[in-house]
Parts: structure tokens; sequence; C-alpha cells
């Protein structure tokens, strides 16, 4: 009976699941192949949430939005502070 006040903890298991960095190098990579202005349509998606701004050519559209767009942005700042700030 002393089970039953007890949290059970359960995880998913994550396999390939792909880094937000490898989404993004995708993405970045289908929107250059369409001749779209990858930095223009990866703020617009970030910044309105509408998938949209990001084409579906070679599943570009679908992938991006398994991430979620903080994850993005955190990635992002991390990349920035790391190269910029830090050296």
């Amino acid at each position: 009976m002393g089970k039953i006040h007890r949290t059970q903890f359960f995880e998913a298991a994550q396999d390939n699941q792909m880094q937000v960095s490898d989404v993004l190098e995708e993405v970045y990579h289908a929107l250059t192949e369409k001749g779209y202005n990858p930095l223009n349509q990866i703020v617009g998606y970030l910044m309105s949430g509408d998938p949209t701004y990001i084409t579906s050519y070679n599943s570009a559209r679908s992938l991006i939005m398994k991430v979620e767009r903080d994850e993005i942005i955190e990635e992002l700042m991390s990349f920035y502070i790391k190269k910029k700030l830090e050296g």
C-alpha cells in the first residue's frame, strides 16, 4: 500500500531525434535550394509561428515543426554567445 503515494516516472525513448542544429541545417539547405533567403524565412517563422514561411520542399516544414520555436531560439543564442562573446 505504500507504493500508492509515490510518483512514478516515465521517460519516453527519444531514438532518432534530430538535434536542433541539424534541423536548422536541413531547413536552411531546403530554403536555399528553392531560392528563398533562409535568414528572412526562418526569422519570419520564429516571429510569427506561421509554418508557411518554411518551404515544404524536402519536408523542411514538417521537420522544423517538430522542434519548439523556443528551442530554436535557444540554439541560435547559444551559438551566437559562444562564437561572438566567449570567443
